[in-house]
């Protein structure tokens, strides 16, 4: 049985002009150890998506599925305080902008320890070491003097570590990135994709990465879902999807790759497709 299920997902929205059908009957599944890949340009329903899955859509949102189910949890059928008992910590997301995703008000430390309070139950001196053990697996120099920094005294890259450390500190079993490196500067971005990997490969967990970037899903993806407008256009594993797309908004995606990108997985596809073209000639 997949970790997450979703069957038929459809988020309108009530506006002053009527109600806007933002995602229209979408399907996903996650299994435990798996990473998938949403990819679609801006508007294509990627965020809104997994925001209804974890409730932080406002209210003026209308969610309808046949099916939304984590982990043997119905999320149909849970009331609002039982799925807020698993968001965070079976369930939990990185937001896309690190400095908005935390509070300036508190520090590090703060932020972490709220997290490990709501949902651990773990003393002060706990909390703090498991902070710091947080903090060090996600590449934080100095832990330790960190934990009392304030989000303005750290860079993007390091801010995004600590949203990664917060996320991952009560050992969730999915992991909901949504562009997690569109904020940082390239050699940032790769560190990122990296410790993401690397954490997910370690706690075995479920990893969904939202993304528009179709180098990253060369790196990261198992399998692929592209959406288009609010609507799935294809899905399948990420070198098939690669080598053989079959729908034309996806070879549109894979068409305006960069033409530069090197090494890795995307090295290994961009071959694939290479071959594939030279066999069509």
């Amino acid at each position: 049985m997949a970790l997450l299920e979703v069957e038929n997902l459809t988020v309108s929205f009530k506006t002053d002009e009527g109600i806007v059908t933002v995602l229209h009957n979408a399907s996903y599944a996650v299994e435990a150890g798996e990473v998938l890949a949403i990819v679609g340009e801006s508007g294509s329903g990627k965020s809104v998506a997994m925001m209804a899955v974890m409730g932080l859509l406002p209210r003026t949102a209308e969610i309808m599925a046949d099916k939304i189910l984590f982990n043997g949890h119905d999320f149909l059928k849970l009331t609002g305080q039982e799925r807020r008992r698993l968001m965070g910590k079976e369930i939990a997301m990185i937001f896309q902008e690190p400095m908005a995703g935390l509070n300036p008000c508190f520090t590090v430390g703060a932020q972490l320890d709220e997290t490990l309070q709501a949902h651990e139950k773990m003393g002060r001196k706990a909390r703090r070491e498991r902070s710091i053990e947080l903090l060090t697996a996600v590449g934080i120099p100095e832990p330790e003097r960190r934990l009392k920094s304030y989000p303005h005294e750290m860079s993007g890259g390091q801010c995004q570590r600590v949203m990664i450390a917060i996320a991952i500190s009560c050992n969730p079993k999915l992991l909901i990135a949504d562009e997690p490196t569109t904020a940082l500067d390239v050699t940032i971005q790769k560190q990122i994709l990296d410790l993401l990997i690397s954490l997910q490969t370690q706690y075995g967990m479920g990893l969904i990465m939202i993304t528009h970037d179709m180098g990253v899903v060369a790196e990261t993806a198992d399998r692929v879902v592209v959406q288009y407008n609010g609507r799935k256009m294809e899905e399948a594993d990420v070198v098939q999807l690669f080598s053989n797309p079959k729908n034309s908004y996806t070879k549109a995606l894979l068409a305006a790759r960069p033409e530069n990108a090197e090494g890795g997985r995307l090295q290994i596809v961009s071959d694939i497709l290479d071959d594939v073209e030279g066999a069509m000639q």
